[in-house]
């Protein structure tokens, strides 16, 4: 995620100046976010092939299962705002309501359709009211699977950084995302593919559980979030996982965290960044490493300062600005990567 060309607030400059004078460490690496989604839909091959171009060290695909038990590229579930199949006559019968992680909706589910019927669909600009230009390339990209992801990676030598979305609830549906996960891994190239993977997840037995069925080993990073808990862990929230204790705890299954990115440096009401918290400090010494998102580039994910273009204009949020500041401040306060939609703007910050 990224944006424009104005100042920081003094106090958040202070913060990050401060944090700029820790020892050295290894570069930061770049995520691309759903491959580079500020430019094409997201979680296409064309979306992941222009990250690469743009300098990514990882690729991120988000993991969801078809009805037959196969790995897809989507990052919800429920797809009929990243696809076509609201306008497919021959799949009307299959929308239905459901509830997932306590949330209910309505619309089309990937683990209803086999991945052969999910291969028809076409995928298309999950925000089109922020990123109009992306919309061209609708109907042009098929949902890839993890195993195309993984080859994809490899033929151009760069990381993968999967996600497992809802396990918890594919599970319930008789889908279990682990063995599927570790059997692709296993596919594509085993420990070789794995020396250069990040398995993440907001829940946190699917990470526990691949590393026990595995001889393969891949680095895991504990998601969290500003708000609520892991899904399978109901009586534990997120701030107590980033306790000092819960953040040892973390430490002992994998090897760093995914905050928020407001848990590493809020906004005011203002909408300016304030000082950085001691997250950073905190995660470093339970050693973790720490990747926050996502960082993207139109004005309506920026702070008030790093926005572009005229407040007044009915076009202001879907204008783009600074988001490289904006990753650079985070860079200061000592991150270890970056999430972002635009992997050349954090390819860029990172200098």
């Amino acid at each position: 995620m990224r944006r424009r060309d104005v100042v920081f607030g003094a106090a958040a400059l202070a913060g990050c100046a401060r944090m700029s004078e820790q020892s050295a460490r290894p570069r930061p690496i770049v995520i691309a976010h759903r491959g580079a989604s500020a430019f094409r839909p997201e979680h296409t091959l064309a979306s992941y092939r222009l990250a690469i171009e743009q300098g990514a060290d990882f690729i991120e695909p988000d993991l969801v299962m078809t009805k037959d038990g196969v790995l897809v590229c989507r990052h919800e579930n429920e797809i009929s705002g990243t696809t076509d199949v609201a306008q497919r006559a021959e799949f009307a019968d299959r929308r239905k309501e459901k509830v997932v992680d306590g949330v209910a909706a309505t619309g089309w589910w990937v683990e209803d359709f086999t991945l052969a019927e999910l291969k028809t669909l076409r995928c298309i600009e999950r925000i089109p009211q922020l990123r109009q230009a992306n919309t061209a390339y609708n109907g042009q990209d098929a949902i890839p699977t993890f195993a195309e992801v993984l080859a994809l990676a490899a033929e151009h030598n760069v990381g993968a950084y999967p996600e497992l979305k809802h396990p918890t609830f594919l599970r319930e549906q008789g889908l279990d995302p682990v063995p599927a996960f570790i059997a692709a891994v296993r596919e594509a190239g085993g420990q070789r593919v794995a020396d250069r993977l990040y398995l993440q997840c907001f829940e946190i037995w699917p990470l526990v559980l691949a590393a026990q069925m595995s001889s393969i080993r891949w680095q895991c990073v504990q998601l969290v979030s500003s708000e609520g808990g892991p899904w399978d862990q109901r009586d534990l929230s997120y701030a107590q996982m980033l306790s000092n204790d819960g953040l040892r705890r973390i430490a002992g299954y994998a090897r760093g965290i995914g905050p928020e990115k407001s848990l590493i440096m809020p906004r005011g009401a203002d909408n300016l960044m304030l000082p950085p918290t001691d997250l950073v400090a905190r995660a470093h010494a339970a050693n973790l490493v720490v990747h926050p998102w996502t960082f993207r580039p139109e004005n309506y994910f920026l702070p008030s300062d790093l926005r572009a273009g005229d407040a007044a204009s009915p076009a202001h949020l879907a204008m783009r600005g600074d988001v490289e500041r904006e990753i650079r401040a985070f860079i200061a306060a000592g991150v270890d990567g970056v999430f972002s939609d635009d992997p050349a703007a954090a390819v860029a910050a990172r200098g």
